[in-house]
């Protein structure tokens, strides 16, 4: 995995700094992604969470699987309707850690405990509505 329990917090934090000095040295990046966009994406992944939680196994249920493939596909279409969501996703590599996940209930935990993280750093170093 891309993401590790001994570097998911630096990768996040590297991610969003990524992205707050692009938008401060390109006139282009209209700002780094808002505050609800991130949350959202994060809501979308609490949601799952809950029910991994639920899995006795480290193995995920087909159901599950399936509701992680459509937490990419809203990914995204998220990617597609907004730019600064775009560069968000591709700075994290988002898409390539769900992709990893592989039905790992470990894995699936990993990454939403990175996406807290970027939710964290977003906050810490300014992210806002605009």
């Amino acid at each position: 995995m891309r993401i590790n329990e001994k570097n998911y917090v630096d990768r996040a934090e590297r991610a969003i700094l990524d992205l707050v000095k692009e938008a401060e040295q390109d006139r282009r990046v209209k700002g780094i992604v808002t505050t609800s966009k991130i949350r959202n994406l994060l809501a979308m992944t609490a949601d799952i969470y809950n029910q991994v939680l639920e899995q006795s196994r480290e193995k995920l249920d087909e159901e599950v699987i399936g509701r992680i493939e459509y937490l990419r596909v809203r990914v995204m279409y998220e990617c597609g309707r907004e730019p600064q969501v775009r560069r968000f996703v591709e700075k994290a590599e988002l898409i390539e850690i769900l992709r990893e996940i592989g039905g790992s209930k470990k894995n699936y935990l990993l990454f939403s405990r990175y996406m807290e993280a970027l939710v964290a750093f977003h906050k810490y170093h300014g992210g806002k509505d605009q």
